[in-house]
């Protein structure tokens, strides 16, 4: 692993999870080693079947990547930080099993769901293995702190997927609501995988709590650009316009529409979002009330103030090659959004 693939003057828009991945290969290949063994299961080969078509779709690694980045970023050396990363995304593959049955989706990463190729029985089983592969995993750390954090993840995660099932489509859901969602079902992962890097480093608690603040910024950031990209989506995002729309979530972009709405435009929001009686013509005027009300743009500048904290909380760490992958990372979020 050399220096200098990313630097303090870096371009964002060359995808530094790219960099990251090729600055860490050597134990990101140590990591998909991990995973493929843990996998593995002599009475039950649907498990292995099920997850391989998952990790083996083609994701980033982005959370498991960021312990292995915070690991190596506070100076640690042992072999720990691996069996953390592999953590990471067993939890990470195992919520999105359960999404796909909870949403009933088709499709992931432009391939069909685990649910639509095998069923919901085995979509539900396999992500309660990888739980259960998950704790296994952490606990031979020997570290109750990691264990803690990783748990308590797990829990939070969650409480975020039952929170949201119930304010999904519920107009009185409020920023400050949604945001708990957020911070439940997307940055406690992110929060968790990186203060744990810092832990397993025997990094001091300043340093591990910017980690922490990091994690859980950047997953914000994370997810709020996400809701955004599905009113602004297109080929370049791999998105869909208008999925969440016609799923009848209601995200951020629609909860600032909401606020702003009157009488007519309320109906119309009842009408489509809680009652989910849409018909012809729907998605545009919801699109057009978005633009009134100045909804996306407001979306971005929120997705953009935490990218920018997530960097801040930067500050106090060591002057590393990674600090600044993880900083153009924060940029890279929201570089997405026009």
């Amino acid at each position: 692993m050399g220096d200098g693939i990313v630097n303090k003057d870096s371009d964002v828009t060359s995808k530094p999870h790219e960099a990251m991945a090729k600055y860490l290969a050597p134990d990101l290949d140590a990591v998909g080693e991990l995973i493929r063994t843990r996998m593995a299961s002599e009475h039950a080969p649907r498990i292995p079947e099920v997850t391989a078509h998952l990790v083996g779709a083609g994701g980033k690694r982005l959370r498991p990547m960021l312990t292995l980045a915070a690991a190596r970023l506070c100076g640690y050396d042992g072999p720990y930080h691996v069996h953390l990363a592999a953590t990471v995304e067993f939890i990470h593959t195992a919520t999105l099993l359960h999404d796909d049955v909870v949403d009933e989706s088709s499709q992931r990463r432009g391939r069909p769901t685990a649910n639509l190729l095998w069923d919901n029985k085995s979509s539900v089983l396999v992500g309660d293995y990888l739980f259960a592969r998950s704790f296994q995993l952490m606990t031979e750390t020997g570290s109750i702190k990691v264990l803690d954090i990783l748990s308590n993840a797990s829990a939070t995660i969650a409480e975020g997927e039952v929170l949201q099932l119930t304010a999904a489509q519920d107009l009185a859901t409020s920023e400050g609501v949604y945001l708990q969602v957020v911070r439940g079902k997307t940055a406690a992962l992110f929060a968790a995988a990186t203060e744990v890097g810092g832990v397993i480093a025997g990094a001091d608690e300043k340093m591990v709590n910017a980690l922490r603040e990091y994690g859980d910024a950047l997953g914000i950031a994370f997810q709020i650009a996400d809701d955004l990209l599905d009113y602004w989506g297109g080929e370049a995002t791999g998105k869909n316009i208008g999925d969440d729309f016609r799923e009848c979530k209601l995200t951020l972009p629609l909860i600032k529409a909401v606020a702003s709405a009157d009488g007519d435009e309320r109906a119309f929001w009842e009408r489509v979002i809680e009652k989910g009686k849409q018909g012809d013509g729907d998605l545009e005027h919801a699109l057009e009330l978005l633009e009134l009300h100045n909804a996306l743009e407001d979306t971005r500048t929120e997705a953009v103030n935490w990218a920018d904290k997530a960097k801040k909380a930067l500050e106090i760490l060591p002057d590393n090659p990674l600090r600044y992958m993880l900083r153009d990372i924060a940029d890279y979020v929201v570089a997405r959004l026009r």
